[in-house]
Formats: structure tokens, C-alpha cells, sequence
């Protein structure tokens, strides 16, 4: 089976690093892929890190464009050496929630769905691309998050389709990872 080398990837992103400013990384692609596995473990191989997640800022199953709009401010912070602070989504609730807090670090790692977006783009260093067949994919999304997703996945996925085909983003990433295989 093959695998990936993380530190090879690691390097590979910290080439991007702009002197005095930190490293920020988006991890992108469609639901199940395996962008939050992945996440930890290149804030982990790029030193201190801060992880800020796409999917915390979705207002519902229809908010994945909203959810750029309201990452931007928050990433712009992070990016400027500069503490932020934003309200999550509570899935359960389906309304807004607690607040969470992100202090600055010298490398930031934005995950999920969106973090790709072309209007992210002057705040993104280095793009990832993580893709898996649709059917592992969606298998991974309903294990994790439960019979409400299995109701919205196709919802969801019209709303990535459209989102990653308007911004380009896999034909626009530094890295693009097969999720099926091991980062070692």
C-alpha cells in the first residue's frame, strides 16, 4: 500500500513560509477525505500551530459559502500575529454556540471545506488537496458524524461540487493527498 511521507509534506509546505509572518496552510476537499486527521498531524510536523476548523463556522447544511465569508476576518487575525476569536456552529442545537478562542502561532492550519476558496487566497500560504472515492468518503462522514449527515449528504455534496468547480481548488493546490492511503 503506499504512503505518504509527512515530513517530505511538511517541508514541503514550510517552503512556503514567508519570513515574519506565519505559515498559513488550508487543508481542502470534500467531506470524508480525511482533512482533520491530516490537520493534526501537519500542525503537529510544523511546530506550533494553531488549528482553525472550516466546519465549527458552518451555519447548517446550506452554509458552506457563508462559512468562507465568516472564516475570512478570523484567518486575518491569525495571520497577523493577532489572537482571534469566533462563535461555533452547534450542530445539535442547528444554531450558534460557544465561542472559541485561537491564539496566534507560528504556523496556522485552516481545515475543511472552503479553506481553498479563492477569496482566502491572500491569507493561504500553501493549499492541500485531500480526496477519497465518494463511496469511502461518505462511509467515513456518516461513521463520524451519525444519521443526521447520512440525511443531508447529498445536500452537502451539490454544495462542495459547485464550490470546488467555481474556485478551481483542486487545480489550484500545492500537495493533493489520496486520503485512502497512511501519512507515515
Amino acid at each position: 500500500m503506499p504512503t505518504y511521507d509527512l515530513s517530505a509534506i511538511a517541508d514541503q509546505l514550510a517552503a512556503h513560509r514567508i519570513p515574519g509572518s506565519p505559515l498559513v496552510v488550508a487543508l481542502d476537499g470534500p467531506s470524508g477525505a480525511g482533512k482533520s486527521r491530516l490537520s493534526r498531524r501537519i500542525a503537529k510536523a510544523l511546530g506550533p500551530s494553531t488549528v482553525v476548523r472550516m466546519d465549527h463556522v458552518v451555519p447548517g447544511w446550506d452554509g458552506l459559502e457563508e462559512s468562507v465569508r465568516l472564516i475570512r476576518p478570523v484567518l486575518a487575525r491569525l495571520r497577523a500575529g493577532r489572537p482571534a476569536t469566533y462563535r461555533t456552529w452547534d450542530w445539535a442545537r442547528d444554531g450558534w454556540g460557544a465561542e472559541l478562542h485561537r491564539s496566534p502561532a507560528g504556523t496556522v492550519v485552516l481545515e475543511g471545506c472552503g479553506s481553498g476558496a479563492r477569496s482566502l487566497a491572500d491569507l493561504v500560504d500553501a493549499l492541500v488537496w485531500v480526496e477519497a472515492p465518494p463511496q469511502l468518503r461518505r462511509d467515513r462522514a456518516i461513521e463520524r458524524d451519525g444519521p443526521s449527515y447520512a440525511a443531508n449528504w447529498a445536500r452537502w455534496a451539490r454544495q462542495e461540487e459547485a464550490h470546488f468547480a467555481a474556485n478551481a481548488t483542486r487545480e489550484r493546490a500545492d500537495v493533493i493527498i489520496d486520503g485512502r492511503y497512511p501519512v507515515r
